[in-house]
Parts: C-alpha cells; sequence; structure tokens
C-alpha cells in the first residue's frame, strides 16, 4: 500500500538522542520507526474498512485476519525499536523510579496520535465536531512530545528507569491447517542456499541458474507473495511451521506453472526453525546447503569494512542462521578454489546416477579381426586394473556400427581415476603397438570427478548421452554413476560448440589440399550435426545428417558422393575430385552461415 499519511516527526530531545547511536543503530531504528508508523496507518486503514456495511462475513474475517496480523507486526516492531532505544537508559540506576511505559510504546502512541490529527483534519471539512477536536489534538501531541522529551532526558540521566520491553504476545499461535501440503509432482528439486553474510550465496545460485537452468527465488519474495494471496500482513509472525507451508505453497505454484523447469533455487536461509519445517514438508527434495568460509575470507571477498560484514552477521545470526549449517544436507568450506565449489554444486544440483549400461565385447562392434583383437586385449588390460577404472568404450562409428577400415578412427573414452593415469598411458601405448598402423587411436582420459562434476566438452557429453542411450561399453565397474544428459543439454552445447567448429572449418578450407580431405569432410558432418539440433533434429551416420542439412531453409542441397564412396577414393589415393565436391559443400554452408547471422 502507497502511503498517503505525514510522515512521522520525532520531538528534537529523541531526535536528538537517536543522533548520537552508531550508524548501524540508527539506521535500524530509524527503518523500524517507519515501519511502525506504516503498520499503524495500515491498521487505521482496515479498521476502517471492517467497519463497512455491506461487507460480506467471508470480507469481515479477512479484514480481522488482517488486523490480526498487523497487530502482531506493530508489536513486534515496537519491541524491535525498544530494543535499541532502551540503551538510553543507564541501567546502573536501580534505585531510580521505574517509569509505566518504554519509549518505544510513548513512539507507537505518537505514531497514532499522528495518524489521528490527520485524519480528523480530512473530517474537519464536513464533520464540525472533527473541526473543533483538531486544536485539542495538536495540544496532546505537544505535550506528549515534552513528556517523550523530558523521559529520554531522565532515562539518560538516570532519574528514571524504563520497564522490560518484552510483552509476550500470543499473536500466531495457532496457525494449524487442516491438510498436510505436500510437495508438486512438478517440484522436481529446490536447493536452499545458507549462510553468513558475503559467504557466497547468491553466486552459488547464479551459478546453478545458469549451468543447471534452475529458476532463482528469494525466500523474501516467496513469503510475500504468500501474504498477498492469503491477506496477511506480516508472515514473519506466524509461527515457523505456518512459514514453511506458505513457502511450500508459492513453490509448488510456481512449478506447476512453470513444468519444464523442476530445479528450484531458493535464497537466503535465515531462519533455521522454519527451513527444518520446510525440509520436514519436502524430504529430499529439499537440499539445504550451507556456505562455510571464515570472517577474514568473507571480509576480503566483499570488499567491505569488517563492521560493516560484523553488522550484517549479527543480523543473520539473531535469526538463528548460524544454526543452519547443523539442519543442512551439505556444508561446504568455501575458503576454497571456485572449482572445487562448483564442482560440488553441479552434483547437488543434477546429482549423478547409477548407470545402465549395456557392456559388449569389441567382436561385435563390427571391427576387422586384427582391431578387434588389439582392443580386446586393451580392454582385458584395463578390466585387472581394478576399481580405479570406471569405465572404457569405443564412442562415434564403432559404437554406431558405421566403421570404416582405412578411414574411421578408434574413439576411445576411458573414465579413470587420476592415480590410474599413469598405468593406461603404458596400456595405451601397448594398444597402439598392437594395431601397428591398422587403425588411428585417439584416447580421451577423463576423470569420475570431472564427469559427475559435468566438466565436459560438448562432445564428451554427446558421447556419454549415446551410451546411456544403449549404446555399447567395453566394460564398466560396478557401481558406475554418471550425470544424466538430456537432448535438451545437447541442444544447448550445439549452440556453444558450433562457433568454434565453423572457425576451425574455415581454417582448414584455406588449407585444402590431399591430406585434410579427411578433416574437411568430418567437420562438414559435425557443423550440419550441431546446426540441426539447434532445429531439435536428430539424426545418426554422416550421409543422413548430411541430407537433412540440405533440406534446411535456403541452405542449397549437397552434391556428395556417399561416405563409402568418399572413404574408398581416401584409401585408393584418387581424392581429387571428391575433395573438390567436399570443399563445394563447405563453401556452400559457410556462405549459408554467414548469411543467416549477417545483420
Amino acid at each position: 500500500m502507497t502511503q498517503t499519511f505525514p510522515p512521522l516527526v520525532l520531538p528534537p530531545g529523541l531526535a536528538g538522542a537517536t543522533a548520537t547511536l552508531q550508524d548501524k543503530d540508527r539506521r535500524r531504528l530509524d527503518d523500524t520507526i517507519t515501519r511502525l508508523h506504516t503498520v499503524n496507518g495500515r491498521l487505521w486503514d482496515t479498521e476502517d474498512r471492517v467497519r463497512g456495511a455491506l461487507l460480506t462475513a467471508a470480507q469481515v474475517a479477512d479484514c480481522k485476519r488482517e488486523i490480526d496480523q498487523l497487530n502482531a507486526e506493530r508489536n513486534a516492531l515496537t519491541e524491535r525499536a525498544d530494543e535499541i532505544l532502551g540503551t538510553f537508559a543507564d541501567a546502573g540506576r536501580a534505585d531510580a523510579p521505574l517509569h509505566t511505559e518504554t519509549l518505544a510504546s510513548v513512539v507507537d502512541r505518537l505514531s497514532v496520535l499522528t495518524l489521528r490529527i490527520w485524519h480528523s483534519e480530512r473530517a474537519s471539512t464536513r464533520d464540525e465536531l472533527a473541526r473543533r477536536r483538531v486544536p485539542a489534538l495538536h495540544r496532546q501531541r505537544e505535550e506528549l512530545c515534552a513528556a517523550l522529551d523530558t523521559l529520554v532526558a531522565d532515562a539518560l540521566a538516570g532519574r528514571r528507569r524504563l520497564p522490560v520491553p518484552a510483552r509476550f504476545k500470543l499473536y500466531g499461535c495457532d496457525d494449524a491447517v487442516l491438510a498436510e501440503i505436500e510437495p508438486s509432482r512438478h517440484l522436481r528439486r529446490v536447493v536452499a542456499f545458507g549462510g553468513l553474510s558475503e559467504c557466497g550465496k547468491s553466486t552459488s545460485a547464479e551459478f546453478v541458474r545458469r549451468t543447471c537452468g534452475a529458476q532463482r527465488l528469494k525466500i523474501g519474495f516467496l513469503l510475500r507473495q504468500a501474504a498477498h494471496r492469503e491477506g496477511l500482513a506480516d508472515p514473519y509472525a506466524l509461527s515457523a511451521r505456518r512459514q514453511a507451508e506458505l513457502l511450500l505453497g508459492e513453490l509448488n505454484r510456481f512449478a506447476d506453472a512453470h513444468v519444464d523447469t523442476g530445479l528450484f533455487t531458493i535464497e537466503s536461509v535465515h531462519d533455521d526453525a522454519s527451513i527444518a519445517e520446510l525440509k520436514q514438508l519436502m524430504g529430499d527434495t529439499l537440499q539445504i546447503v550451507y556456505l562455510d568460509a571464515s570472517f577474514a575470507v568473507r571480509v576480503e571477498r566483499s570488499g567491505m569494512p569488517a563492521q560493516a560484514v560484523a553488522a550484517k552477521d549479527e543480523i543473520k545470526m539473531s535469526r538463528g542462521a548460524h544454526q543452519v549449517a547443523a539442519l543442512a544436507d551439505h556444508v561446504i568450506d568455501n575458503s576454497g578454489s571456485i572449482a572445487a565449489l562448483r564442482a560440488r554444486l553441479r552434483r547437488i544440483a543434477a546429482p549423478p546416477a547409477l548407470a545402465r549400461l549395456r557392456v559388449t565385447t569389441p567382436y561385435g562392434l563390427g571391427l576387422p579381426a586384427e582391431v578387434a583383437s588389439a582392443t580386446a586385449d586393451f580392454t582385458d588390460a584395463v578390466r585387472a586394473y581394478g576399481p580405479g577404472v570406471r569405465l572404457a568404450a569405443l564412442t562415434g562409428s564403432p559404437g554406431e556400427g558405421t566403421w570404416i577400415p582405412g578411414w574411421s578412427d578408434l574413439d576411445l573414452l576411458v573414465i579413470a581415476e587420476h592415480e590410474a593415469h599413469g598405468r593406461l598411458h603404458e596400456a595405451l601405448e601397448r594398444y597402439r603397438t598392437t594395431l601397428d598402423g591398422a587403425a588411428s587411436l585417439g584416447p580421451t582420459l577423463v576423470t569420475p570427478g570431472e564427469v559427475t562434476a559435468r566438466r565436459l566438452t560438448p562432445r564428451l557429453a554427446f558421447a556419454l548421452h549415446q551410451l546411456q542411450q544403449g549404446r555399447p561399453v567395453l566394460y564398466a565397474a560396478p557401481g558406475t554413476e554418471l550425470p544424466t544428459i538430456t537432448r535438451d543439454d545437447l541442444n544447448l552445447a550445439a549452440v556453444r560448440e558450433l562457433p568454434q567448429v565453423i572457425l576451425t572449418t574455415r581454417r582448414l578450407r584455406a588449407d585444402t589440399g590431399p591430406r585434410t580431405l579427411r578433416q574437411l569432410y568430418k567437420h562438414l558432418v559435425l557443423a550440419c550435426r550441431l546446426l540441426l539440433r539447434e532445429h531439435n533434429r536428430w539424426e545418426t551416420g554422416p550421409d543422413q545428417i548430411l541430407a537433412a542439412a540440405s533440406r534446411m531453409p535456403g541452405l542449397p542441397a549437397f552434391s556428395l558422393p556417399s561416405l563409402a564412396e568418399i572413404a574408398a577414393a581416401w584409401r585408393d589415393g584418387a581424392s581429387e575430385q571428391v575433395l573438390k565436391q567436399v570443399t563445394a559443400a563447405i563453401d556452400q554452408l559457410l556462405a549459408w552461415y554467414a548469411a543467416e547471422l549477417a545483420a
């Protein structure tokens, strides 16, 4: 609601006393008193509204609920103001007379009196009684301001003691609901970030959004949305259980409206009680991440004075932020490298799953006998290395059953712990020796940590996707976990990889010669495969990929021999005519691509 009533002006004595406070306390007090005055204005309006003669019983109930919430908020703000104003009293004068009310209670009365004067002045144009009351109300305000300044002076001098400010109100104690709320089926995973000031919550949530496609949400935003929907003035006055139910309700609504999202992050977890209740409601769907870092590290990273970070910590700790660590599913020491943090975050946001892989022998891949035999020897050696090696597979044409002797490479993928790589190098050298030139070996060595942290090149991601779709592997250790690579992941990877492929293709085209035929052709196929993915079209096999690309809007059809014919010409040393056809197709593609992206 937009404030239309006059601001609250403090009397000079109190204003002078607040000016002596530390900057942090003064800002906190100014904010609290401003909010208290705003709440009193809203409370006045709501109490006027509930008296409407045409309201239904349901509307009256809604107004009463809002009044209760505003009263709870008013009470909490008054107590918060007294936490600071109470420091004016000289605690050492136990013999001083006790005043009947706190300083914030008098400020609250001054706020209400300010509103009464304003409403009376507005009504005086049509109500004679209200007009007569206005001068008396102004005298009341002057007397109250003088009395408040006297009380401030007496408290500062130790001539008066102030009562304990706690009011022990019971607003919002009975928040039970009839039915237990459950997470929506579209709410597949929620990562909640907690921690003290400048620990990296926002940076981490943004990384998960950018790399995993998560939707970032703030807990405060969700609670405000729920409060608006439920007609609540202050959702923070509710019990922790009710706050958790409101949060889950808003998450469910958001997930149901964005069914393709599934992954959400919420910040900032500063209340240990409400997040514990939310965890009870959501179970493992909610993953609580507490980011820990020393005070010195947080100050250095923030670029702020240590006092500012400490002040922010104090506020968060007063709400229980530091106790979230005991509830967290993951406590991450964020004092180390960004690489370590991001690896943990990727596993939390998109955890790896137990891989269901189809294992076959090299003899079932359509390879020549000598190549299959050499591959079998390598597989036996890998298997003997034990759990340090997790997976070995021939990707690309061997897995697709389109391997061509003298043309195709052996693209080998091995997932193994770094400690096993020394022995793998020896096994790879024996593999090459045994092949004796029958095929060119292209190994890719990657660690399990790199894979589960999704530190993957686009080609490696595509290879893993193919394995998960049923392409065979040579060896897989029991319990091997792999990240789930979806078509959406590959479509996004295609957008990122295509520019590099185009640049490499142009470089190869500038250096065209008989020796570059294979590279030119393979890059033509790869570029077309990536372009087709951008159009959500999936083809396998070079001939099928090039035929499908020829039907793309505006791209002239390629005039190319089949892969078998190109490979035969390459082997027979008669590649001159084929090279002209391949370079012509590349020129068509590059010209089309440049025109498509022209401004």
